[in-house]
């Protein structure tokens, strides 16, 4: 009798998996577990709610502070015990310092002052309207240990390694050429199998090849097809070079690679940031300027690294290598440029301009002015500029022709609402065009001094 071994395997590995799968679900409860427990010991220490104390804490603390390192204050992880440990302070004079920490410090309270001194006197705004049960809940938000990220059981994917969802396309192509090879071979076998069955019968082989002219001796010796293909490569090659030539200066699609990544996506889309904050002389300048690098301090101050999105990183941005990490060292890069010490919260002076890589370049004798169009027209930035709320990487969405301009005069009506000049004159050209609404041609939109010098 044949032996048959391992036949128990499959219920082996099935029993094993489940193990596994119990062991690892079991160890995140108890996880979970620990982190509760040690939740409602900072709860029950500090006699207040962590969960209230995260939400007043972003609301009313977080500008200044961070749990774990400091910013314009000191980090406040733990700060309750530190404060008692260290200072012998209780939670009276937390209470006190919260309400109205100017007052502290002028009544001369050694610890207001030493803090006071130490950043810079920047003075800690008061919250005289926080409740003792409000900072009680914000001390056991920051006596709370922080939470575990979520493991998910499984594989978990590298991403520094390409991510694949089956059977890649490479592996398809190369099983097709494989099957065609064999094809090719088999029938290569086939073909001298044949032959020699033919010799073995005493069956000879000829092949015979008419004598015909050349297709191309007829081709040539035909005048009237050389006349008509004459004409055909002419046209052929006056087509495209005239869209070749149509085609110099025109930079639509151009996405160049700035020395400092500026996703337009995070800004404008997902944080809902306006573009005129940034872009603010395009309210009242023919340009719409490069921001300068305080404004991206007004926020970049106190947001110090990328925590994306609550559902992580997308395939496409893993693959395009744009991670939390990738996105907190290009915030890196803006401080060394500014000049900001992390560590000491304060400006050491040494900055370094950034060479910004201009994308929209209109010609010198071609005239364009911003705020004739954004303010007095109303024009959303996005009609020239594309879905930029939607754009990793800046690109130029609009070709910038004469032709594209002129259209967009056609076509587009003149806001007249809240403007006596328009107004004005809007009535005298109803009349005069017999409509109601004017577009920009109607008012001398597609006039050449318009635009040029």
């Amino acid at each position: 009798m044949k032996k048959v071994l391992y036949r128990h395997l499959f219920s082996k590995v099935l029993g094993l998996s489940l193990l596994l799968y119990s062991t690892s679900f079991y160890a995140q409860e108890e996880a979970q577990a620990v982190a509760e427990t040690a939740t409602e010991t900072a709860a029950d220490a500090t006699g207040g709610d962590p969960a209230k104390g995260k939400q007043l804490f972003n609301q009313n603390c977080a500008a200044c502070h961070a749990l774990d390192r400091k910013m314009t204050g000191p980090a406040l992880a733990n700060v309750e015990s530190r404060l008692a440990e260290d200072e012998g302070l209780d939670k009276e004079w937390i209470y006190s310092w919260v309400k109205n920490s100017p007052g502290m410090i002028a009544s001369g309270d050694a610890y207001a002052n030493k803090i006071y001194n130490e950043y810079n006197q920047a003075a800690m705004t008061p919250f005289p309207t926080l409740s003792n049960q409000d900072i009680d809940d914000i001390l056991a938000y920051t006596a709370a240990p922080p939470p575990a990220p979520a493991v998910t059981p499984g594989v978990v994917a590298d991403p520094d390694q390409p991510t694949s969802g089956g059977i890649s396309n490479e592996m398809i192509l190369g099983a097709l050429a494989l099957v065609f090879g064999l094809l090719v071979i088999m029938l290569i076998l086939v073909n001298k199998t044949l032959r020699r069955i033919a010799e073995a019968n005493g069956v000879v082989l000829t092949e015979e090849r008419e004598k015909r002219m050349s297709i191309w001796k007829a081709f040539v010796k035909n005048q009237f097809l050389m006349l008509v293909s004459a004409i055909f490569l002419l046209l052929v090659s006056a087509y495209f070079a005239y869209g070749y030539l149509m085609q110099v200066g025109i930079d639509q699609g151009y996405a160049p690679i700035q020395p400092i990544h500026y996703s337009h996506k995070i800004h404008a889309g997902d944080n809902k940031i306006d573009c005129k904050y940034c872009h603010s002389s395009a309210r009242v300048s023919k340009h719409s300027g490069i921001p300068s690098l305080n404004v991206c301090m007004n926020c970049h101050k106190s947001i110090y690294e990328y925590k994306g999105n609550p559902e992580g990183p997308s395939a496409e941005d893993l693959a395009n290598g744009y991670t939390n990490e990738f996105y907190t060292g290009e915030i890196k890069k803006l401080y060394k440029a500014v000049g900001w010490d992390e560590e000491n919260q304060k400006y050491t002076g040494e900055s370094q301009p950034v060479q910004w890589v201009r994308i929209h370049n209109l010609p010198d004798f071609a005239y364009f002015n911003h705020s004739q169009h954004v303010s007095v027209a109303g024009v959303e930035c996005q009609t020239c500029h594309g879905p930029v709320e939607e754009m990793e990487v800046m690109y130029q969405f609009a070709p910038l022709t004469m032709g594209w301009c002129i259209n967009c005069h056609r076509e587009t009506n003149v806001k007249v609402e809240g403007n006596e000049y328009y107004a004005a004159i809007h009535e005298e050209l109803s009349k005069k065009y017999g409509v109601e609404e004017l577009t920009a041609a109607m008012m001398g939109g597609l006039e050449c001094g318009k635009c040029h010098y």
